[in-house]
């Protein structure tokens, strides 16, 4: 696709193709030169220069010095607090807690300082860190430690207020460590992060400490990172050092590719002098895109995490102002919220460079409304998911504002094809299922040896996503195989919100749809049959489920009905015609 239309002094759009851009830049002694390996059992294109291993990426970060790398309200933690940190708490995880190679620390807390220590300081052992949703219920956050065995977790004051009373079904859980919390004197289990470290304000006063020895290889098991699953139970995607750097290249390579499209040199990246990226973090960094597309990222080129207590777009305006963002976004709602606030013209948002999002679904027109709002700043929509380690493909810049449904192409070490309904590979603009095969794609699903032979097939992750790819190699996401509906960025697997309403003693028969909301993708309806002689109400049935699962799964509206939900004739719900029963909201 060409554009005549632009600035007659620039050259016409594109300069040259997606294979011509990515023959350029994975070209021999190139930044993002490929070389292929035997991994696990499945060939793959890696990136030659890629880092090794978190650990390298985080001793790497010392050179940033004072440089700040994540900032929440006064807590304002530099690369050097950050490294002392990691560095005492990974040899207290070795020597007092016996964390070894292999072992799982799950990270449950709040976007605080903390949780980039926490996060970091098990992959200097070459441990397994393991985060998990901090709006997980009681019940959620039992299963999700029970699974993964983990042996130490690192959580706040809430999770641990949440956990309490189900701690002695967790015989592998040895030890807890409490951020911005008190210790336990009835559980000897319970220790205080501050009482081993101090707080994110006096790291910078603890002394240096080399981080332990270890032996961490690029193949080597780094993260579990829990996904829902289809049978209502999350799943954890076991990602290795490699996948999660792999991902930071992608995107790196598909910002780079953009250059060359518009005729221009990629600039080789400075970061010691170039200004620094400076992201208004919205999204949990327990989600693959906190973690990996925003939390190792930033510490590979030297960026700022600015963080909040939870989002709020009108305290996020003045914070854009103060700390001067660079980056906002995470998933379109994040956009949404910014552009229409009312409060928007008192505030200097001129120093926003580039809007990103992806996880959830966004309307065409959100990319034209940024552009208008914000004419200097580059857009960006991405698709990936968890068991891609976050960013598979990225639409950037010019190649957006064009296409501004499709998600953009995969990176220069990602392979994707569509898939029919017999196994075939099918042709350009041809509809299947979509599958992505990468160095940047998670190895398995942890205790779950039958979901991980569904999914990962020859180093291939089936993503359930319906799709098609152009001429191009741009991939258009049309619907999802799997029953799920994404609200603001959140995966809701319907069975699971359906089992739930179940249990009720008033129903007959449920079904989960999204209803369409502008700010946030989709919201969680509810159509019902109600058992003959009983009744219910919308908000008993809120009340049922939300005693049961965490608050964004809670049905925003209920349909209540005597009638049978209509089903096909292989006895499925026919869920496109409950759909339409709903009114789109936002």
């Amino acid at each position: 696709m060409t554009d005549s239309a632009q600035d007659s002094s620039a050259p016409a759009f594109p300069a040259m193709s997606i294979a011509q851009a990515n023959a350029l830049l994975t070209a021999p002694d190139k930044r993002f030169e490929l070389e292929e390996k035997l991994i696990h059992g499945a060939v793959y294109k890696t990136y030659k220069h890629a880092p090794g291993t978190l650990r390298d990426i985080f001793l790497a970060s010392s050179a940033w010095g004072e440089r700040e790398y994540v900032v929440f309200e006064d807590e304002r933690m530099t690369y050097a607090d950050h490294l002392r940190a990691v560095n005492h708490l990974a040899h207290i995880l070795r020597d007092r807690f016996g964390v070894a190679k292999g072992d799982r620390v799950a990270v449950v807390m709040r976007n605080y300082p903390q949780w980039a220590v926490g996060f970091f300081a098990p992959l200097v052992l070459g441990a397994i860190t393991t985060p998990m949703n901090s709006w997980w219920t009681a019940d959620e956050l039992d299963y999700g430690l029970a699974d993964s065995g983990s042996k130490v977790a690192i959580i706040d004051v809430e999770r641990l207020e949440r956990l309490r009373g189900r701690l002695g079904n967790l015989p592998d859980l040895k030890h807890i460590i409490v951020a911005r919390g008190g210790e336990d004197e009835a559980d000897p289990r319970i220790v205080s992060m501050e009482s081993l470290i101090g707080d994110a304000h006096t790291w910078k006063r603890l002394p240096d400490k080399a981080a332990p020895d270890a032996d961490v290889q690029p193949d080597d098991d780094a993260t579990i990172m829990y996904t829902s699953g289809t049978t209502g139970k999350p799943k954890g995607a076991l990602a290795t050092h490699r996948a999660i750097i792999s991902n930071v290249f992608n995107s790196a390579a598909c910002q780079a590719r953009s250059f060359l499209r518009r005729g221009e040199i990629p600039p080789e990246p400075d970061y010691l002098n170039d200004p620094p990226r400076i992201a208004l973090l919205a999204i949990p960094f327990f989600h693959a895109t906190g973690a990996f597309a925003n939390l190792v990222p930033s510490i590979m080129s030297a960026g700022k995490i600015v963080t909040m207590y939870k989002w709020d777009a009108a305290e996020a305006l003045p914070i854009i102002e103060r700390e001067k963002v660079t980056v906002i976004g995470g998933v379109p709602a994040i956009a949404w919220q910014v552009l229409e606030h009312p409060d928007r013209d008192k505030y200097d948002l001129s120093s926003i460079a580039n809007v990103a999002y992806g996880g959830a679904p966004s309307a065409p027109e959100l990319v034209s409304t940024i552009k208008r709002r914000f004419t200097a700043a580059t857009v960006s929509n991405g698709w990936g998911m968890t068991e891609t380690c976050a960013t598979a493909s990225l639409n950037w810049g010019r190649d957006y504002e064009l296409r501004p449904d499709s998600a953009g192409c995969p990176g220069p070490a990602m392979d994707f094809k569509i898939v029919g309904a017999n196994g075939e590979t099918l042709g350009p603009n041809e509809v299947g299922e979509l599958w992505a095969k990468g160095p940047n794609n998670a190895r398995l699903y942890w205790n779950k040896p039958e979901a991980t032979a569904k999914t990962f097939i020859d180093g291939w992750v089936v993503t359930g996503d319906i799709a098609r790819i152009d001429e191009e190699g741009f991939v258009f996401l049309l619907d999802r195989a799997k029953d799920m509906l994404i609200r603001g960025g959140e995966n809701i697997y319907c069975i699971e919100v359906e089992n739930v309403l179940y249990e009720h003693p008033a129903i007959m028969d449920a079904a989960i749809v999204g209803i369409p909301h502008k700010v946030l993708g989709e919201e969680v309806g509810a159509v019902v049959q109600v058992k003959p002689g009983m009744t219910t109400s919308q908000s008993e049935l809120q009340a049922f489920t939300a005693a049961k699962l965490a608050a964004f799964k809670v049905p925003i509206q209920v349909i209540i009905q005597p009638d049978p939900l209509p089903r096909n004739a292989n006895g499925k719900i026919m869920k496109s015609e409950l759909r339409g029963k709903f009114t789109p909201r936002g």
